[in-house]
């Protein structure tokens, strides 16, 4: 591992300069990125320079530098973990053996897959999010929807790099298709569905990036307990930056949630829709959307695939240190919801084939906590009602509960019963319309759309005020 070079065409800290021909092979690809991200990227501002972080160490201080800078000038690049030469496998038929530098042939396919699968979610959320800057609420919140695209627009070149570096031609021509599928484009979708879903407006994005960014945390602290070392040193850096996109959810829903709650007071009504807001109960049933469109994001709770890929030591748990057991898991078991009979139910089955839903289930615990800050700034402003998630099996497309509906609050329901009431749960056309019409920009500094909050603090250190996007 070295020190971040800047001075080369691709910033790396891998020493891609010792590898000629590997070096090549990404600075061919770079123009059709290049080309992708002009085509697919932020629509507008390209010109314009934005207060933007870049990665100038890889440690766990002083990793970021901030500056203006026009986005087509960001500075892509190839950045991993330091190494820790004494780490080891962590769980599987292998736990306790020496990780691996290359990737093994028996495993070259599940692995290429899995890195497939995970880039291909990178340049999605960019696609989906690329006309939102024609609506930003504030500059403060454009110079962070442009902070999130340039990082996942990094995590893809993380991804390609693994493609090219490990995977010979099977690897390049993956990493060409991962520029020719687009998110909604009917004949080359994206992979996974949630990646498909447009973001139409802002509060669409603050869920994205607080429900849908969380499950790419998940994922990347999976793949970061690999036993190839190179995978879970790429997925350690990524999580540093997956960190802010979080940010960007947690604290921009609470916004929307502190200036519903200030509408609600002023105008002594709970329908402050009619005075710009966004009403309590639509904020539940955007909840409830992305939510269950994010835990779909896991797989079914019961997979073979994923047991292998356990076994095998190429994905793990979250922090899977943490789990009390042996890591290993072939002779437990554990319990899981289905339906029978028209209810909700528990069967038994293998610790392992279950690895799917031990990660959702802690992804669930992590959302509960932003609820739970949310509900928060309720009480405080004295509104006597609660944000709440839905039920595992509410509005499922994968999985156990894929063939039935269930309520939010956990029952079986059904074909009439959800007809009757999907509008009760589920955001509605006329709530989309109504959000699709507070969507108009604010741009000057320091001044906020009336319809959420300001924020409790500018970027590193500078005032809410700032230019963080300089017209």
């Amino acid at each position: 591992m070295t020190a971040i070079d800047y001075s080369s065409r691709i910033p790396n800290n891998v020493d891609l300069a010792s590898d000629r021909r590997l070096q090549r092979a990404l600075e061919n690809w770079q123009p059709r990125f290049a080309d992708w991200w002009s085509e697919m990227g932020p629509a507008g501002f390209q010109t314009n320079e934005v207060y933007l972080r870049t990665a100038v160490d890889v440690g766990q201080e002083g990793w970021a530098h901030f500056d203006h800078v026009a986005m087509p000038d960001y500075r892509w690049g190839i950045f991993l973990s330091e190494a820790d030469p004494e780490r080891r496998i962590g769980f599987g038929e292998m736990k306790g053996q020496e990780v691996w530098q290359e990737v093994p042939g028996e495993f070259r396919t599940d692995l290429r897959r899995l890195i497939v699968v995970q880039g291909d979610t990178e340049p999605a959320s960019v696609e989906q999010q690329r006309l939102l800057g024609k609506t930003a609420p504030s500059l403060y919140d454009l110079r962070n929807l442009f902070q999130v695209n340039v990082e996942e627009g990094r995590h893809l070149w993380a991804m390609v790099y693994l493609l090219h570096g490990y995977f010979g031609r099977d690897g390049r021509d993956e990493a060409d298709a991962m520029l020719e599928r687009h998110a909604g484009d009917p004949d080359h979708p994206r992979i996974l569905g949630a990646f498909n879903e447009e973001t139409p407006d802002w509060l669409s994005f603050f869920m994205f990036t607080y429900f849908t960014d969380r499950d790419g945390k998940y994922q990347l602290g999976a793949l970061r307990e690999s036993a190839f070392d190179p995978l879970s040193r790429t997925c350690d850096f990524m999580l540093k930056e997956e960190a802010h996109h979080m940010f960007v959810g947690a604290s921009g829903v609470g916004r929307v949630v502190q200036r519903t709650a200030e509408l609600m007071k002023e105008h002594n009504t709970d329908d402050i829709a009619r005075f710009g807001g966004v009403n309590l109960d639509t904020l539940q049933r955007y909840i409830n959307f992305h939510y269950s469109v994010s835990v779909d994001l896991f797989g079914s709770e019961r997979s073979t695939n994923a047991a292998n890929y356990y076994a095998a030591g190429l994905k793990g748990r979250f922090n899977e240190a943490d789990y009390d057991d042996d890591h290993v898991l072939d002779d437990t078991d554990d319990t899981y919801l289905v339906v029978h009979d028209g209810k909700i139910t528990t069967e038994t089955l293998s610790s392992r084939t279950l690895v799917n839903q031990q990660l959702r289930d802690g992804y669930a615990e992590d959302c509960a906590k932003g609820l739970r800050r949310w509900n928060r700034i309720l009480a405080e402003a004295d509104v006597d009602a609660e944000l709440s998630l839905p039920h595992q099996g509410f509005h499922r497309a994968v999985g156990s509960f894929a063939d039935h509906h269930v309520s939010p609050d956990g029952r079986v329901v059904s074909d009439d019963e959800w007809a009757a009431n999907e509008g009760e749960w589920l955001p509605t056309d006329d709530e989309r319309a109504h959000i699709g019409s507070l969507m108009k920009p604010q741009l000057e500094p320091g001044k906020m759309a009336g319809w959420i909050a300001p924020p409790s603090r500018g970027i590193n250190t500078q005032p809410v005020d700032y230019d963080y996007v300089r017209l």
